[in-house]
C-alpha cells in the first residue's frame, strides 16, 4: 500500500469513529491528513491519534474540500445530507449507515468476500449492517465450496450496536438493580440489564424487524444471489461489546463437517474456536477488541441431512463496523480504485 491520502471521519465522536481512529494508527492507513468530523455540540473535542491531539470540527457542507476518503459512521439521516457533497468534493464515502445499502448503484462490500465489487463504486460504497458483515465472512467460504441454499440466523446483539451511551446504559442498569434500585431505559426501549428482547426496529407486515430484513436483504446482494432463501430472528442481550449468532445452513447435497472445519480454520477473517472436550465455543468476552469473526460448535443439523449448524462471535463495532470500511479503504488504496467506476 503506497501514496498518502486525506482522510475524513465523520462521525469521530461515537464509539464506532473512536474505534476507526484506533484502526487507522495501529494498520498504519497511509494519510497525509485526517480530519475529525462531528455535530456541532461535539465541535471542540479533543481525540488522540498517534501521540497527538486532534480536534473535532463541527461538519459543513464544505468540509470535504480535498479530502480523497470519508469513512462516515453518524447516522442515516446525516450520511444522507452529507455524502453528496462529499462525492461532489471528489471524495469516496465508506457510510456505515443504512441509508444506501440496497440502492442498486451502490456497491455493499466485505472484502473477504466481495472486494471486485467496491470497483464499480459511483463515489459511495456500503458497509453492511453489522449482524450481516459477521454472518457472510463465516459463510461465504462453505458457500464457494457447496452454495447455500437456505440461511436460518438467530442473533444475539450486543449493547454496542446502539452505541457507547447504550453500552452505558446497561451498566448503569445493572448497578441500579443491584442497588435495589428500577432501571430506567433511555435508549433501549425496555431494561436490557439481566434482561433481553427482540430487537427493536419497526416490524413489517409479515412480522420481520428492519434488522431482520437488513440480514435477509443484505446477504443476498453481497452474495450475488437474489432469491437466496434467509431467515432471521434478532435479539438484543445484555452483553456489552460483541453480537452472536446461530446460524443454521440448507445445502442441496451433505456438507462434512471435517471438511466445513478444515476451510473455516484457514477461510480469510475467520478464527476456529472449539474445544468439544471443555465445552469451549466462541464468546463476546473473547470477540471483543479482537478483529476475527470466531466460529464453531459446527456440527450436522439433525433435522435435515443437508443442513449444517454453526455458532459465531464477532466484535459488532470492529469489524461489525469500523474495521469493515478501514479493510475497504485499504482495497480502494491497493487496487487504485478510488476513481468511480475504477475497473
Amino acid at each position: 500500500m503506497s501514496g498518502s491520502y486525506r482522510v475524513a471521519i465523520l462521525g469521530a465522536t461515537g464509539a464506532v469513529g473512536e474505534e476507526l481512529l484506533t484502526l487507522l494508527a495501529s494498520r498504519n492507513f497511509p494519510m497525509s491528513e485526517l480530519k475529525l468530523l462531528a455535530s456541532p455540540r461535539s465541535a471542540g473535542t479533543k481525540l488522540k491519534f498517534k501521540g497527538s491531539e486532534l480536534t473535532v470540527e463541527a461538519v459543513t457542507p464544505e468540509s470535504f474540500q480535498g479530502i480523497d476518503i470519508v469513512l462516515a459512521s453518524a447516522g442515516g439521516s446525516i450520511s444522507k445530507e452529507y455524502a453528496p457533497h462529499a462525492v461532489a468534493a471528489g471524495a469516496v464515502v465508506i457510510d456505515n449507515s443504512s441509508a444506501f445499502r440496497m440502492l442498486p448503484e451502490v456497491p455493499l462490500v466485505v472484502p473477504e468476500v466481495n472486494p471486485e465489487a467496491a470497483a464499480q463504486h459511483q463515489g459511495i460504497i456500503a458497509n453492511p449492517n453489522c449482524t450481516t458483515i459477521l454472518m457472510a465472512v463465516a459463510v461465504y467460504p462453505l458457500h464457494q465450496i457447496r452454495p447455500i441454499q437456505r440461511i436460518i440466523a438467530a442473533t444475539y446483539q450486543s449493547a454496542s450496536g446502539a452505541g457507547a451511551r447504550a453500552m452505558q446504559e446497561v451498566l448503569t442498569q445493572t448497578q441500579d438493580i443491584l442497588d435495589g434500585k428500577a432501571p430506567k431505559p433511555e435508549i433501549f426501549p425496555y431494561p436490557l440489564a439481566f434482561n433481553l428482547f427482540p430487537h427493536n426496529t419497526p416490524i413489517n407486515a409479515a412480522g420481520y424487524c428492519e434488522e431482520e430484513m437488513k440480514m435477509v436483504n443484505e446477504t443476498r446482494k453481497i452474495l450475488g444471489v437474489p432469491g437466496l432463501r434467509v431467515s432471521a430472528t434478532c435479539v438484543r442481550v445484555p452483553v456489552l461489546r460483541a453480537h452472536s449468532e446461530a446460524i443454521n445452513l440448507e445445502f442441496t447435497e451433505p456438507f462434512p463437517v471435517a471438511e466445513a472445519r478444515d476451510i473455516l480454520a484457514t477461510a480469510p477473517g475467520v478464527k476456529l474456536v472449539e474445544d468439544w472436550e471443555a465445552n469451549y465455543f466462541p464468546m463476546p468476552i473473547d470477540a471483543s477488541g479482537q478483529d476475527p469473526v470466531l466460529v464453531g460448535r459446527i456440527r450436522t443439523d439433525l433435522s435435515h441431512a443437508n443442513g449444517l449448524e454453526l455458532w459465531l462471535c464477532g466484535d459488532q463495532i470492529r469489524k461489525g463496523a469500523a474495521l469493515n470500511a478501514v479493510q475497504i479503504a485499504e482495497l480502494l488504496v491497493a487496487k487504485n480504485w478510488l476513481k468511480p467506476g475504477s475497473k
